[in-house]
């Protein structure tokens, strides 16, 4: 077949293709449900032929397959064709369907027309047979309504007539019914209020409430006025009970005005006898105020109780009253005669007036307060409480003064105790008591104080407490830290070691290593004792206490106190200043270990490291360090076990103090040495000094100057890693139960001490080749600076053109340093002017050492004071001394 043609069966093939949407795929999927790959939208029919050919010997049973596959073909035409055939006859069923749902709808609306006429006609049936019905019940309503009425008028005419005369004779008993049927009908006739004969009766209605009024009025004064003698007209007991039965169905101000008169009737008396110019008036007897209206009470539900209706309150009126007279007496006085209220006074007339008050509030439901007179009490509200009290609110003033004074002369007394503040022998002392004495204190206030008043006196309190907070953290806490002490050491220590020196000439080497010795006690940082370091945890753990109790107190004076001050309570800088103190003590123990770590440090700087000629244990000043820590941290472990967080962070603050400082001493260090460097004068002097002798001493300088020498910064890294392991340990350091530091600690300790390892690790390799060793120090040290860089090279005793060629190289290698480089130039000038001086104090020009530069410069380097050390050996020594000690020295060294 040419090529021609195969394209066009190609073509064909493709035209003839048949692609169908993801759609319709889906459908014919959900419709189809077939496994057969004839029926897959991938149908392939190379693959298919090779599944059912795999090889040539399938090929034996084609013919099977084929007639398979034209029967297959056939039955799909047969399926085919009966699909056609039912689409032709679907088109002509559907065409029936339709007329038959046409005419089915036209029968439907027939029906509906014809039920809608019928509904009609029976709507008009049921209104021709209700007409009739309707008129009969309209006319039975206006029958009933009229025979009412009729009924009512004549109630009306007969019950006037007759309550004028049960009126006149007095029988409220008799009138009480009636009265009540009257007002109901008249209220009934209000709406013929036109007719003139209606108007007549109800004028003849309210003449008589009205007489009935004023009659019953008068009755109840003539009952109970004091004046009134004469038996004629007095009514009695059932009378005067049913007049008040009258009385409540009449006009509410009836009733008022009866109560009103009757009630300052009972409390006439009491203006009288507690009168403000009566002694018997003042505070200090107010509980006779109370107790006379509990006895004149106790009269009244004894003689009149029964009389008066139990809905009338007439007791609880009365209290209310008497508390209104009370207060309002009460404000008077005490402002006419506020001079003489003092606290006590002030205080006990509150709580006399707060027991009654609750006294009320158990005996009276209150329903009456809301009809008080006063405008002080007419508000919503159904207790006593408060009620008299209210008046002494303007003048609890007094009360939070005393207050005031109070915590003022217990801050006193505090200071004064706290003179002799003695720490408990327990390893775990607690807190200092008198911290608990204040809160309780403020406890007791807070809580009476909720009972005088949770307003503007309790916000008073509130700022009461603020102070005296602060005062307790400045008198109390601040003032009993301790300052520390200046070690126990004088001239005539160094005097006496001078003696020894020049007297021993046989054990020249143990003298001069006492003489050093003196030197570096002379020269200590004042330290705290153990006790001093108790005290501060003591003070520590207070504050701590403190802190966690402010943080209380804030919150339940929130609870308590009026909504409108809750945002006015803070207590934010309380708290601050118990943080302070905190970490001002953490701060100065971390200062005091530090400091007793800085002698050892700067031992460290005086051993010839360069000279060292083989590797041992670990050196003295980490042995120095490790007893220093063995015999400070348990002390502040043992008496923070309360406060762990704070031991935490004491720790956390010393390794990050200590590290830093142990770097930078390590830059100060010269571990290595090359062949063509010497040692100076002192360097050998202080060798000979930390050796056995001094002439084993000079004989190690010269052999560490004859080669090169990295034992040093073997011995140095051995040394950093003994107090790797030490910094590890140190929560848990001298305890008998070891705890897992936490991973925060961890993680700076392991920092930090690392950077220490590869400084030393650096200072070991060879500078030469520069670009290897550029390479290995960034691999290092990836995060140093060319600060850094420097201060390495000078360990390693590099020449400053090394140096310089060096650096440039270093630059080149991190171009982000080139930011860095003016500041980075000023430090160098600065530390390269260090060097030339350090040069110049090391090595004379002549090439011999002088010895009163030598001994300058180990007294210097011993006691950590720098230059300033010849200016001290001027104040403790003559100069024909120490001129001698240099004779002696100088005989007794070799040449």
């Amino acid at each position: 077949m040419s090529l021609v043609e195969e394209e066009n069966d190609s073509k064909k093939d493709h035209i003839n293709e048949i692609v169908l949407s993801e759609e319709v795929q889906r459908a014919i999927e959900q419709v189809l449900q077939s496994s057969d790959p004839l029926d897959q939208p991938d149908f392939n029919p190379t693959d298919y032929i090779n599944q059912l050919f795999p090889n040539e010997q399938s090929l034996s049973n084609i013919d099977e397959v084929i007639s398979k596959m034209e029967y297959d073909i056939s039955l799909i035409d047969d399926n085919i064709r009966s699909v056609v055939r039912g689409q032709v006859n679907t088109g002509e069923n559907g065409r029936v369907a339709l007329k038959e749902a046409q005419l089915s709808l036209t029968q439907l609306f027939t029906l509906i027309t014809d039920i809608k006429n019928r509904a009609e006609k029976t709507e008009d049936m049921v209104k021709e047979i209700t007409r009739d019905i309707k008129q009969l019940d309209s006319a039975k309503n206006n029958l009933t309504y009229a025979i009412t009425t009729l009924n009512h008028l004549h109630m009306l005419v007969g019950g006037v007539e007759n309550l004028k005369r049960l009126s006149e004779r007095r029988q409220y008993g008799e009138v009480l019914n009636p009265l009540q049927a009257i007002i109901e009908v008249n209220q009934h006739f209000q709406q013929y209020s036109e007719i003139s004969q209606i108007q007549t009766l109800s004028a003849q209605v309210q003449q008589i409430q009205s007489e009935l009024a004023t009659q019953i009025t008068d009755d109840f004064k003539n009952f109970f006025s004091p004046t009134s003698h004469s038996n004629t007209n007095r009514m009695t007991i059932t009378q005067l009970k049913d007049a008040c039965q009258v009385a409540s169905v009449l006009d509410k101000p009836v009733k008022k005005n009866i109560l009103k008169w009757f009630i300052n009737l009972q409390l006439q008396e009491y203006v009288q006898l507690f009168h403000e110019n009566q002694d018997i008036a003042w505070l200090d007897k107010i509980d006779k105020r109370y107790a006379w209206v509990k006895r004149h009470l106790l009269d009244f539900e004894e003689k009149y109780g029964p009389v008066f209706p139990p809905d009338w309150e007439v007791s609880e009126r009365i209290t209310v009253q008497f508390c209104t007279i009370t207060r309002e007496e009460l404000s008077k006085i005490i402002a006419r005669r506020r001079t003489e209220v003092d606290v006590k006074l002030l205080l006990f007339a509150i709580q006399k007036t707060a027991n009654f008050e609750q006294l009320l509030d158990k005996r009276f439901n209150g329903t009456t307060l809301v009809e008080a007179t006063s405008e002080e009490v007419r508000i919503e509200r159904d207790s006593f409480i408060n009620l008299i009290g209210s008046c002494f609110k303007p003048y609890l003033d007094i009360y939070t003064d005393s207050i005031d004074r109070d915590l003022e002369l217990l801050i006193d007394q505090f200071t004064q105790q706290n003179q002799q503040m003695v720490v408990p022998k327990e390893i775990n002392p607690g807190i200092i008591p008198n911290c608990a004495d204040l809160f309780v204190f403020y406890k007791k206030c807070m809580v009476q104080c909720m009972q005088l008043s949770n307003e503007k006196p309790m916000y008073e309190l509130v700022l009461i407490f603020k102070k005296y907070l602060r005062e307790y953290a400045s008198k109390v806490l601040e003032a009993r830290i301790p300052k520390p002490q200046p070690p126990n050491s004088t001239t005539s220590t160094i005097s006496s070691s001078m003696s020894l020196l020049t007297k021993d000439f046989q054990n020249l080497s143990t003298a001069a290593g006492q003489v050093i010795h003196s030197f570096l006690k002379e020269g200590e940082t004042p330290r705290y004792s153990t006790e001093d370091a108790r005290k501060i945890c003591y003070i520590l753990a207070t504050a701590e206490y403190c802190l966690e109790t402010v943080q209380q107190l804030e919150d339940k004076l929130k609870e308590k106190i009026d909504k409108q001050f809750i945002a006015k309570v803070d207590l934010a800088d309380e708290k601050d200043v118990y943080h302070r103190i905190i970490s001002n003590c953490i701060q100065l123990l971390v200062h005091d270990l530090d400091a007793a770590c800085e002698q050892s440090l700067l031992l460290m700087t005086k051993i010839a490291w360069h000279s060292i000629s083989n590797v041992g244990d670990q050196s003295g000043f980490v042995n120095q360090i490790i007893t220093n820590l063995k015999q400070t941290v348990p002390v502040i472990r043992d008496n923070l076990a309360n406060s762990r967080k704070y031991y935490t962070q004491f720790c956390h603050k010393l390794v990050n103090s200590f590290i830093p400082k142990y770097i930078n001493t390590l830059y100060r260090l010269r571990p290595t040495s090359s062949g063509s460097s010497s040692a100076s004068g002192t360097a050998a002097l202080v060798a000979s000094a930390s050796s056995s002798s001094i002439s084993e001493g000079a004989n190690n300088v010269a052999s560490a100057s004859a080669s090169g020498n990295i034992l040093g910064c073997e011995q140095l890294l051995l040394d950093t890693h003994s107090l790797k392991t030490v910094l590890m340990d140190l929560p848990s350091i001298g305890s008998q139960v070891q705890r897992k530091p936490p991973a925060s600690y961890t993680k700076v300790v392991v920092k930090g001490m690392a950077k220490a390892e590869m400084i030393i690790k650096v200072v070991m390799q060879p500078v030469h080749p520069a670009p290897l060793y550029i390479e290995q120090y960034l691999k290092l040290m990836p995060e140093s600076n060319v600060v850094e860089f420097h201060k390495i090279l000078e360990m390693k005793n590099v020449r400053k053109i090394e140096q310089q060629q060096l650096v440039e190289a270093y630059k080149r290698a991190c171009p982000q340093l080139q930011q860095q480089i003016q500041t980075s130039s000023s430090t160098l000038a600065f530390s390269g002017d260090i060097g030339n001086i350090a040069q110049l104090t090391e090595v004379t020009s002549s090439g011999n050492p002088i010895q009163s530069q030598q001994i300058a410069a180990a007294a210097a380097a011993i006691s950590g004071a720098g230059s300033s050390i010849m200016a001290l050996g001027d104040s403790l020594m003559d100069k024909g001394r120490i001129k001698k000690i240099e004779n002696l020295i100088k005989n007794r060294l070799p040449n």
